[in-house]
């Protein structure tokens, strides 16, 4: 059976299996939704990074929660009765979009909350080989300036679920971009001095078109989106032409993934490997992305020093 078939023969079981509950999954507590003597309304999310980036927006008025943990792969995700319920106790609920969460299409259709797809205004890019060629790479939020319409969306949304705090939603939405305006424009000085060679991003995951588009990279990488079978012999063969041909200087993988794959371009190139970039989920809050600027500065830099050969 595809897999997608068997994601949504699951996700009908985990439907039933709440229903079967009764009036259990509609009471707010603390194994779904908000804890004792919390009264805020509660806004769920899919994936830590969408849950920062609107946790930054609500301040203190709104509950932010995520479905999937820390460290999670997020496009692979295994959804529990669990998540059901809080999916029927939230008073919104937030996803990217983009193909990213089609493990969770089922629950919002069957809960009576709110929903806001917050890549619906971003310029999409289609993914254009394998597979998934005519589909869209769901990784907007890694360009800073798709950030900002997630920001603008989070913010039309949270005043309409809170409009007393709308004002405090507005001014804090306007920080926020600020500070990605300025990740932005760091990344785009520090590639500017590259040689035109430099300026190619190989990673494991094409998990940067956007950030590429937007900050004149070239893309590469060896499978267009992580899945249950990943880094064929021919996929790793053209990364490897790529990287010879290019004579790029580094390469890169994501937290999420084993980087063997890369390893062996590493090993057949005599590319650097450049470091670990982070995408799909935040870290701990000791790691070394605990919030999405962190992990924006965080692959930034990790980027901009293994290109350069200098130290992040």
């Amino acid at each position: 059976m595809p897999k997608d078939s068997c994601r949504g023969s699951a996700a009908a079981l985990l439907i039933a299996a709440v229903a079967a509950l009764g009036g259990c999954a509609g009471t707010p507590g603390p194994e779904a939704g908000q804890p004792a003597g919390d009264d805020r309304p509660v806004v769920l999310t899919t994936f830590t990074v969408l849950a920062d980036i609107a946790q930054n927006v609500a301040g203190e008025h709104l509950r932010v929660e995520s479905i999937t943990k820390v460290g999670a792969e997020i496009h692979g995700y295994e959804p529990t009765p669990r998540d059901v319920a809080r999916a029927a106790d939230a008073d919104l609920i937030l996803d990217n979009g983009l193909n990213l969460e089609l493990w969770f299409e089922q629950f919002v259709d069957s809960a009576d909350v709110p929903h806001v797809v917050v890549s619906d205004d971003i310029d999409v890019i289609d993914i254009s080989e394998d597979a998934y060629a005519g589909t869209p790479n769901p990784h907007a939020w890694m360009s800073p300036v798709n950030a900002q319409a997630y920001v603008t969306a989070i913010v039309d949304a949270f005043s309409e679920l809170d409009p007393a705090n709308a004002d405090d939603f507005a001014a804090n939405g306007d920080d926020y971009r600020t500070e990605l305006e300025v990740v932005q424009t760091d990344l785009e000085t520090a590639l500017r001095t590259l040689p035109e060679n430099q300026r190619a991003l190989v990673t494991c995951e094409g998990a940067f078109s956007y950030l590429a588009r937007d900050v004149g990279l070239t893309e590469q990488y060896i499978w267009p989106v992580n899945a249950e079978q990943q880094a064929t012999p021919q996929q790793i063969a053209r990364t490897i032409e790529f990287v010879r041909d290019n004579d790029v200087p580094a390469v890169f993988c994501e937290s999420t993934v084993s980087d063997k794959p890369m390893q062996q371009v590493v090993e057949a190139t005599g590319a650097r490997f450049g470091g670990t970039l982070f995408v799909d989920s935040l870290s701990e809050p000791g790691g070394p992305v605990p919030t999405y600027l962190d992990l924006l500065r965080h692959d930034a830099d990790t980027i901009v020093a293994g290109l350069t050969g200098g130290e992040k």
